[in-house]
């Protein structure tokens, strides 16, 4: 008798959960989006003297990775376009000058010829020297530019030998045209100046940066890093100068923004919203070079005269290179302009600023700024709740109540069956 009035004890306690607690709030539709483009990738190779280094499973540095290109060739996805570039390929000598003009690409971007692509990278050599920052310059060039990202894929065994052009600051300059590129590094050797170089390089594109020590290693990198081109961006972000001051400030629509900004400053962008919308913003800004700790991202709403709408909170990216915060605030018809004689509601100005108190360490470049996305969204504004709720203050009260007298009939009972039981004993 005691178990079935705990059991109903229970159900009625869900139940009148599940009742206060309502339906889902409904999601909107994300129509009209563009249609994606065909990935498109460039895998680049260091193909210089050192790697012919045999450290890699008893293997040279070079055997490996050309299976690795072999095995990736094979399994990439038909929608795929694929293009080699290599350095340090055809040059010996010894001039300098010379050695680091040598980049070529091998394998236009495009539909892969498997057979042409695995012919090409066979036929390689270790040769010269390491000139990374032309290579990724030139890569960029061969993806062109377009409605989606791109993806580079640097492989290499040390660090730039040719600089300048100094690898990471090209990464930067890459990233500041706006071209959504993204320079993924895989090293060979497990140096620290040359993890230094190629983390930079990746952090300043959003990028990602790893070592592999073995064939098999490899080859599982690179085919993940080129299927992962698939779920990049499906449209690049536009590029767009933030002001010094909502009032001069460019004018937002719904979209990706991309923008760079100065250590410790505040940058004002305009967005429209009309009465029964809500506005919704994130910001993120990658930390492309060494900062200083206890930094942070702030991003607000405000009206054009300065009034404090509302301040966004953090939100994790789960990564360390990037800072990430976002903010939601819905319009209502005290908030905006009166409606005009005819009864059409103008939309309200609302200013958001983004603000960071980065500082550099010392040592490295102030310029150019952090490069930041900023995303805007104006929806329909979610309803106000009906009751019961658990966003009132009387629907939680009368919720805690409930669960109070549940828990009591519960102990109740069982007070009750302990002490009948004992007296029985």
């Amino acid at each position: 008798m005691i178990n079935k009035r705990r059991s109903l004890a229970v159900l009625l306690g869900l139940l009148t959960t599940t009742a206060l607690i309502g339906p889902a709030p409904a999601k909107a539709d994300n129509e009209g989006e563009p249609t994606a483009e065909p990935p498109k990738v460039e895998l680049v190779l260091d193909v210089s003297g050192s790697m012919r280094a045999r450290d890699i499973d008893g293997r040279s540095r070079i055997s490996v990775a050309q299976q690795a290109f072999n095995e990736v060739v094979d399994a990439l996805p038909d929608e795929t376009q694929l293009g080699i570039r290599v350095l340090g390929a055809t040059y010996p000598g010894d001039d300098k000058k010379q050695g680091c003009r040598d980049t070529q690409q091998i394998v236009p971007v495009g539909p892969v010829d498997r057979t042409q692509a695995k012919a090409a990278v066979a036929s390689l050599r270790p040769t010269g020297w390491t000139p990374i920052g032309l290579a990724l310059r030139s890569a960029a060039q061969d993806l062109g530019t377009g409605s989606t990202a791109r993806r580079i894929v640097l492989i290499t065994d040390g660090e730039d030998t040719c600089a300048p052009p100094d690898p990471c600051e090209v990464a930067r300059e890459l990233a500041a045209q706006g071209t959504k590129l993204v320079v993924d590094t895989l090293g060979l050797v497990s140096d620290e100046k040359v993890r230094r170089q190629l983390l930079c390089i990746a952090t300043a594109t959003g990028g990602t940066y790893t070592t592999a020590q073995s064939a098999d290693e490899l080859t599982s990198r690179v085919k993940q890093l080129v299927d992962r081109a698939a779920d990049t961006y499906t449209a690049a972000p536009t590029v767009v100068g933030g002001s010094s001051e909502c009032r001069k400030a460019p004018l937002l629509g719904p979209g990706v923004y991309t923008d760079r900004e100065a250590f410790s400053e505040h940058r004002w962008y305009r967005v429209p919203v009309r009465p029964g919308e809500e506005l919704r913003a994130s910001v993120s800004v990658a930390l492309d070079r060494p900062v200083n700790p206890d930094y942070g991202v702030l991003l607000r709403a405000t009206d054009r005269d300065g009034r404090e709408l509302v301040r966004g909170v953090d939100a994790s990216s789960g990564r360390i290179d990037v800072v990430s915060t976002g903010l939601r605030w819905s319009a209502t018809a005290e908030d905006g302009p009166s409606p005009a004689p005819d009864g059409t509601v103008t939309a309200w100005t609302v200013c958001l600023v983004v603000s960071n108190s980065f500082a550099p360490q010392p040592g490295t470049e102030a310029t150019p700024g952090m490069p930041l996305e900023l995303t805007v969204d104006v929806v329909a504004a979610s309803p106000a709740p009906g009751w019961p709720d658990l966003g009132r203050g009387w629907s939680l009260l009368l919720l805690l109540t409930l669960a109070g007298l549940v828990t009591g009939l519960v102990a109740g009972l069982l007070t009750r069956w302990w002490v009948a039981t004992w007296r029985e004993n």
